[in-house]
């Protein structure tokens, strides 16, 4: 851009429109809570940073049953982890220790 021009920052709309409501757009409902047996427990494996990151989820619990659960794991798999967005995100790739400590717990896993 040269000197001396200015950039035009009102693209097409202005202050005095009015805001219109769109139609069929999907409401995200509450999480329901619901008990361990019901769960039903997905894998997913991501690279972040070149360092391997396993991922657990969706959980359906409460928050508060969510941080006891996640530091009984974490305390007993040897490992970092966090409590994100409705999964569990462990340090390293750790897929089939997790899936011996969730069954014990009385989780259904994706085979």
């Amino acid at each position: 851009m040269s000197k001396g021009k200015k950039l035009d920052l009102n693209i097409g709309a202005s202050w005095e429109d009015e805001w219109s409501e769109v139609n069929g757009k999907k409401v995200l409902k509450k999480k329901e809570i619901v008990e361990p047996a019901k769960h039903f427990l997905v894998f997913k494996f991501e690279k972040r940073k070149g360092k391997p990151v396993t991922l657990i989820g969706p959980f359906q619990i409460k928050k508060e049953e969510t941080t006891i659960l996640l530091k009984k794991i974490k305390k007993s798999l040897g490992a970092g982890g966090a409590y994100k967005e409705d999964f569990m995100e462990f340090q390293g790739d750790c897929k089939e220790r997790l899936r011996e400590l969730f069954t014990a717990q009385g989780f259904r896993l994706k085979k």
